[in-house]
């Protein structure tokens, strides 16, 4: 085979063993509880940072829907949130119902979910011989820092940091960059993965 078509097939055998290691994670239990549980949390913590959440034990369950949710949907609060469209108490915490948030919310949390279920496996069950627990942590990195990014704009909101106009443009290009991040540290914690040895 020539190195052009071997070059080719590259990429193509990256995002095979990409998906073959996230299949992984959700066949595992101990993997899968790791992910589940991360990305519960930080779907929490990012509804709550925005706002979306909050603990409200005082006022009694009731549910009121906005006229016209739908064009509600879309209008911008800031620079990555959105409006909602039903507000929600339970009798013990009050969700503000923003499906678009919600769907940020739930994409960050499930990459960031995975993504540490991809770093306990390069723990527990290196590609290399002898590369042991260090090196699955420092594969890790990426996942780590990827998910810091996508908090950037929310943690200077949980803080009430006020943004000068420029750093709120900025934000606008924050949360894309650190999902890119995210799926770019995917394929490459996949790849410290030995998936037929922990597939057994």
């Amino acid at each position: 085979m020539s190195t052009e078509s071997r070059f080719e097939l590259h990429p193509k055998r990256r995002l095979d063993e990409t998906l073959a290691a996230i299949a992984l994670v959700f066949r595992r239990y101990d993997s899968l509880a790791i992910a589940a549980v991360v990305s519960a949390g930080y779907l929490v913590t990012f509804l709550w940072a925005t706002g979306d959440l909050a603990f409200r034990p005082d006022v009694a369950a009731n549910l009121i829907v906005v006229d016209d949710p739908l064009v509600r949907a879309f209008e911008r609060t800031g620079p990555a949130s959105f409006e909602a469209v039903a507000l929600l108490d339970t009798g013990v915490v009050r969700i503000l119902i923003a499906p678009l948030n919600i769907a940020i919310g739930l994409s960050i949390a499930g990459l960031v979910g995975v993504n540490l279920g991809l770093t306990y496996l390069a723990v527990v069950q290196p590609a290399a011989c002898g590369l042991g627990a260090g090196a699955g942590l420092f594969a890790s990195a990426p996942a780590l820092l990827s998910g810091t990014v996508c908090c950037g704009p929310v943690v200077l909101i949980a803080l009430g940091v006020q943004a000068s106009g420029f750093l709120l443009t900025l934000f606008v290009w924050v949360l894309p960059l650190g999902i890119l991040l995210l799926l770019s540290s995917l394929v490459y914690v996949a790849g410290k993965i030995d998936i037929a040895g922990a597939s057994q």
